[in-house]
């Protein structure tokens, strides 16, 4: 379960950690002058306790509180294995800890998740399989009680960011130009921006704002919870708000004079065979640069009779 484990700054340890669907996951350790702080947790798979244990077991001082950067399975699922090994809390923002609260809390988030793709044109069979593999991601978190951080806060010397995209109540941890940045900005990939159930309607407008302010502060590196330290996190920032820019004239181009939902424009802009977590990925992402196209008035968007909603060119 652990791959590796490696000291990549001074006093920062880099834990990375097998994750279904993504292929790895990097947690971070940092050294604090009494202790250490764990910022994310990786899956709540089996097994995971006991490897946890092993890496916390071979630390020269005491696990004093645990960050979790934002909600995905990926990073809080072993959030509850984790927490009995910490001499202190379980830190998370607060509204991240309101969406996880909603996600993992009563087992109803998958089935919510299927309406949400029915609503935004995947035909039903495809939704039911898409419920079925979410159903089994969010059968991995294993979520702990948490304290809220808020914007400005300080953990052991780390400034807490929020950081919104990616998840509404994303955030990092910045000290002296380095950020510990969970999913906002990776080197190779892109993070996926979608509209959720219960979540911010327009994702990418506050996504563009993070790397917007990333780009201003400048931090001399960012180490992010997939991939390689992004080395030159202002330029990395605006290649990706480019990205998305283009991204915004591609779901504009596929747009047609008769209404599309965002399942219809999804496979226009990713035509490829998708596994049904893939294609509701793409369906999110799609329908956030259609949202983001509404508010910009390059698109109008309407509820049809029969509860989807469709987009349409704006002259």
């Amino acid at each position: 379960m652990v791959r590796a484990v490696a000291d990549v700054l001074p006093g920062v340890r880099r834990v990375t950690l097998d994750a279904a669907g993504v292929g790895h996951v990097h947690c971070y350790l940092l050294r604090g002058p009494t202790g250490w702080t764990l910022v994310d947790t990786g899956l709540g798979a089996p097994g995971a306790g006991a490897a946890w244990r092993e890496v916390i077991g071979g630390l020269d001082a005491p696990l004093e509180r645990v960050v979790i950067t934002h909600m995905h399975v990926d990073h809080v699922g072993a959030a509850a294995h984790v927490a009995p090994l910490s001499a202190g809390p379980v830190l998370e923002g607060r509204l991240d800890r309101q969406q996880s609260d909603a996600a993992y809390g009563d087992g109803g988030w998958p089935g919510l998740l299927r309406r949400h793709f029915v609503d935004n044109g995947l035909p039903e069979r495809e939704a039911a399989a898409a419920e079925a593999s979410w159903r089994a991601m969010a059968g991995l978190a294993r979520p702990a009680p948490t304290e809220p951080l808020e914007p400005g806060d300080l953990v052991d010397g780390w400034e807490v960011l929020l950081l919104p995209g990616h998840a509404d109540g994303h955030i990092g941890l910045l000290r002296d130009g380095v950020l510990v940045g969970g999913d906002v900005l990776l080197r190779d990939i892109t993070p996926t921006i979608g509209v959720w159930p219960r979540c911010e309607p327009d994702p990418l407008a506050g996504y563009l704002e993070t790397l917007e302010r990333i780009a201003e502060l400048a931090p001399r590196v960012v180490l992010p919870g997939h991939g390689e330290p992004v080395e030159d996190p202002a330029g990395r920032a605006r290649e990706t708000a480019a990205h998305h820019r283009a991204r915004l004239d591609e779901a504009a181009a596929a747009l047609a004079p008769e209404p599309r939902t965002a399942a219809e424009v999804s496979r226009e802009i990713w035509p490829g065979d998708l596994d049904p977590a893939g294609r509701s990925l793409a369906v999110a992402e799609a329908l956030a640069h259609l949202e983001r196209l509404v508010r910009e008035g390059r698109a109008r968007g309407v509820h049809g009779p029969d509860g989807r909603r469709r987009f349409s060119p704006r002259p």
